[in-house]
């Protein structure tokens, strides 16, 4: 589909969905359009949930604060200020800015550079226990546990009111919509999916995290806010720990990672809770508490995803093999003025001085000094346990060692974070393949290029530009061929080149490599030695190798180093390792008695 049809669709539904909020009022009773009009509000709720946790992988319980910051302001202004469109403008912005304030603070504590997914989790969840008991303590300001009630708000009809919210959830959902299924939305998936990657890739995920966060906590006090004009009451129930988890539970029921899985459950859960409460008032919440597990335990992914599944089998749509879809990114070629890359440094390439890693009492490295110059290989080799994987850490990420300095392209990287490590020019490739399963082979190298190329709030790029370096590295294994394939259907020996091909969109001047040829076949490890080779004397890079296969280090370095219990014990040419009786000694009695043999056998090195 193409990317003008597809908005277009997305804008037909959207104008479907505003005819049938127009409606609306005309077919339903009084009961259930002002029954509906806190529903709808509750769904554009339910849908920064999703947003978050199905989404960005943030399972958040604090978004009915939001809500309740909107509320809250409204009631506040109109209760102790009055009515008047000055007030009403100021309650709102008032609403919008608590909001934002208290979701600084959250995502300050909640996304710093390390925290976990379920350290975000713990601090949402402690966010509306506080709120709560802050509008407990504020007496006859807040009006503590009674809430507010009674003050004026806008004289609209229950219609008006009606078609307000209603319009409000279409137009939210309609722009979220339009966001996640764009190359900025992908950034969402990709850090769900993998932000260990994300971050080596140079992307702030942190930052990230906390504009999302904000973006989600203005809709929420939009929402309270009208939510409050229209009732005209508040409570302190509505920043509580009850309704954030009902907006969990509704995501869960509806689908998350969907949008409208999560706005369909807000509106029928909230809406039947209304009817049950009035039928069947003392188990009316054992009875959705029932339905929710059953749904849960029968569907875990939610109802949306196996209603859309249902129709799709029935009729055959269910493709097997997704490498078969067209691909709808053309690659292409940067000339050599348009690389984006860091300008080469003073100096060698890397310089590593007198760098420590230390966990307690146990001494990793130690005392590890010895530099690199662009168009150099440099073999990182030695037993395991030497410290190899460790020192490749130490080099990407700042926060890593526990002492000396590391010099990249002329800028020492400090204490920097992996993200601002690639900046200065650092590119690393991990040991096992490290890439975006549920993305195809086009969207990870897309998600690799988003530091040189800011992606697009709306729309998809239907062209990608990649340094000449990635373009060889997939032409050469033919992953230009599987651009439509997702990264999990891919052999092992593909997942490692794609990487090496997301690493190398990142026009790095010092490319880490942590055994690219680990479980390749021999054919896949000659074609990795090649593009190397390839790398270092066409492009200029600067590449310090972990590897154990001796034969395939013979083969290709520059220059060779040999780590020992976390000290280096000898650097020199390939011939001068190779023939070194410490070599085989450090080999043998690490257990390695076939590689020592393979150094002691070895008389002559290839040019």
């Amino acid at each position: 589909m193409t990317e003008p049809r597809r908005l277009s669709l997305i804008l037909a539904v959207a104008v479907l969905a505003f005819a049938a909020i127009g409606i609306g009022p005309y077919v339903l009773d009084t009961y259930s359009v002002n029954v509906l009009t806190r529903s709808l509000l509750y769904a554009a709720v339910a849908l920064t949930v999703d947003l978050l946790w199905g989404y960005l992988g943030i399972l958040t319980f604090g978004q009915s604060v939001f809500f309740a910051a909107g509320a809250y302001a409204a009631g506040l202004v109109f209760t102790h200020l009055d009515f008047s469109e000055t007030n009403a403008l100021l309650a709102l912005g008032l609403g919008i800015g608590g909001a934002l304030l208290t979701a600084s603070i959250v995502g300050w504590l909640a996304f710093w550079h390390g925290a976990s997914a379920l350290y975000a989790s713990v601090i949402t969840l402690v966010l509306p226990i506080v709120a709560t008991q802050l509008l407990y303590s504020g007496g006859t300001f807040t009006g503590s546990s009674s809430g507010l009630s009674g003050f004026t708000s806008f004289d609209l009809s229950t219609e008006a009111w009606f078609w307000l919210a209603g319009g409000f959830l279409v137009a939210v959902t309609t722009l979220a919509y339009i966001f996640v299924q764009s190359d900025a939305g992908r950034l969402l998936v990709a850090v769900r999916e993998n932000e260990q990657r994300c971050k080596y890739l140079g992307l702030n995920t942190s930052r990230l995290k906390i504009v999302v966060y904000l973006a989600c906590s203005v809709i929420g006090a939009i929402a309270g806010y009208i939510y409050a004009c229209y009732a005209m009451v508040v409570a302190p129930e509505l920043a509580g720990f009850v309704f954030g988890t009902e907006l969990v539970i509704w995501t869960a029921l509806g689908g998350r990672g969907t949008l409208l899985g999560p706005v369909f459950g807000a509106l029928i859960v909230d809406y039947e809770s209304a009817q049950l409460s009035g039928d069947y008032p003392f188990v009316w919440q054992l009875i959705i508490g029932t339905v929710f597990v059953l749904v849960i335990v029968a569907f875990p992914r939610g109802l949306l995803p196996v209603l859309f599944d249902i129709p799709r089998k029935l009729i055959g749509l269910v493709r097997k093999r997704p490498a078969e879809l067209p691909a709808s990114v053309t690659l292409s070629t940067l000339d050599a003025a348009e690389t984006q890359g860091p300008e080469p440094g003073e100096g060698p390439a890397l310089a590593v001085a007198g760098v420590a890693k230390h966990f307690g009492s146990l001494t990793v490295l130690e005392g590890i000094d010895f530099s690199a110059h662009a168009g150099e290989l440099v073999s990182l080799v030695g037993p395991n346990g030497a410290g190899k994987t460790t020192l490749m850490r130490c080099i990407a990420d700042g926060a890593e060692r526990s002492g000396g300095t590391i010099i990249v392209n002329g800028h020492d990287i400090g204490h920097r974070p992996p993200e601002a490590c690639v900046a200065l020019g650092v590119g690393r490739k991990f040991q096992m393949a490290n890439v975006f399963d549920t993305l195809t082979v086009a969207q990870c190298l897309q998600i690799a290029r988003v530091r040189h190329q800011r992606p697009s709030l709306w729309r998809r790029a239907s062209d990608l530009p990649l340094p000449e370096a990635a373009m060889h590295v997939l032409a050469t294994t033919g992953l230009d061929r599987q651009l439509s394939t997702p990264a999990h259907l891919l052999s092992h020996g593909m997942k490692q080149a794609l990487e090496l091909s997301m690493v190398l969109a990142l026009e790095p001047r010092v490319l880490l490599l942590d055994e690219p040829t680990a479980g390749l076949t021999k054919t896949e490890r000659m074609q990795i030695g090649d593009i190397l080779i390839e790398l270092t004397k066409k492009q200029g890079l600067c590449i310090l190798l972990v590897e154990h296969d001796l034969d395939f280090v013979r083969e290709i370095s520059s220059r060779v180093i040999v780590l020992h219990q976390g000290r280096i014990v000898l650097d020199g040419s390939v011939e001068e390792v190779v023939q070194s009786e410490l070599v085989k000694q450090v080999y043998a009695g690490s257990g390695h008695a076939g590689i020592a043999h393979q150094a002691a056998a070895t008389q002559e090195v290839p040019a």
